[in-house]
């Protein structure tokens, strides 16, 4: 298998993983704080993170890493988690996963700007037009819209996107695991003191559901995702296995139906079937 297909396949994993990370925000924010839970969640994987470096007597990263590692550390440890944290507080998550269709677009946009790559033009069509299917079917969702909400889930797709490719260049040069780590380390002395501040007066009363929530964001979400994710980015393309992330509403959407009960409309198939076109075209000319 060559090194694209495998970066691919990775990159796959990673968006079935992150699929389930808005609807276990929806669940976790039923009981937790917004604040809490994005600062909670940076901190339990900071810690596994610091485990794994040392156990694997990881090498410091140059002092050239620090800037990337600090922007990769804004954007996907604190930036989107915290602003979808505060867009679930005022959407649903079935409304907030389709602003995810928008993040293949973003990501490719900074693979150019942060990671110079350079697509062929007919894959800008393809992920236009993804874009286009996925943003449509947002407006025709007979969901709860609020545009707090909406305002809030387009700044985490901005700053995700900029995480993304940020993080899929320099792990060309660590490596997938290696990256997320570092950023999570290089995060966790803000996110523990924060935590430990705004930790809940009443954690006896929390369902047993936040608590799964807030497990499956902090160990998947925001680690185990990120290892597959970035090495399917830097081994397939950034702007390339990007465009898999369109595929990511409708898997979540999925999710949200059969874990919370919302109402999904059986117009999510047409539209998956034309989103699963569009990667497949932009995939061909991603390089």
């Amino acid at each position: 298998m060559n090194n694209t297909a495998s970066g691919w396949i990775s990159g796959m994993i990673g968006v079935l993983i992150f699929s389930g990370s808005l609807p276990a925000t929806r669940i976790a924010v039923a009981d937790f704080d917004p604040l809490f839970l994005t600062v909670a969640r940076a901190t339990i994987a900071g810690l596994l993170a610091l485990c794994l470096l040392l156990a694997f007597r990881e090498k410091r990263p140059a002092r050239s890493d620090l800037l990337p590692l600090a922007i990769v550390s804004l954007g996907v440890v604190i930036g989107f988690p915290l602003l979808t944290a505060l867009a679930l507080k005022h959407i649903t998550s079935a409304h907030s996963i389709v602003f995810i269709g928008l993040l293949p677009l973003a990501t490719a946009i900074f693979g150019v700007l942060r990671g110079g790559e350079r697509p062929k033009p007919v894959f800008w069509f393809f992920s236009c037009v993804g874009s286009a299917i996925v943003a449509g079917f947002a407006l025709f969702q007979e969901q709860a819209a609020s545009s707090v909400g909406d305002l809030l889930m387009l700044a985490a797709v901005i700053v995700c996107g900029l995480g993304y490719a940020e993080g899929a260049s320099l792990s060309r040069k660590l490596g997938g695991w290696q990256v997320i780590s570092w950023a999570l380390v290089l995060s966790l002395p803000v996110m523990l003191t924060l935590s430990i501040v705004a930790v809940p007066a009443a954690f006896p009363n929390l369902h047993s559901t936040s608590w799964l929530g807030l497990a499956y964001v902090s160990l998947f979400s925001m680690l185990i995702g990120f290892i597959f994710w970035y090495r399917g980015l830097a081994l397939g393309g950034i702007a390339g296995v990007g465009q898999l992330q369109l595929l990511q509403p409708f898997f979540g959407l999925l999710l949200a139906a059969a874990l919370l009960g919302e109402k999904v409309s059986l117009g999510m198939f047409a539209a998956t079937l034309a989103v699963v076109a569009c990667v497949a075209g932009a995939k061909k000319f991603a390089r």
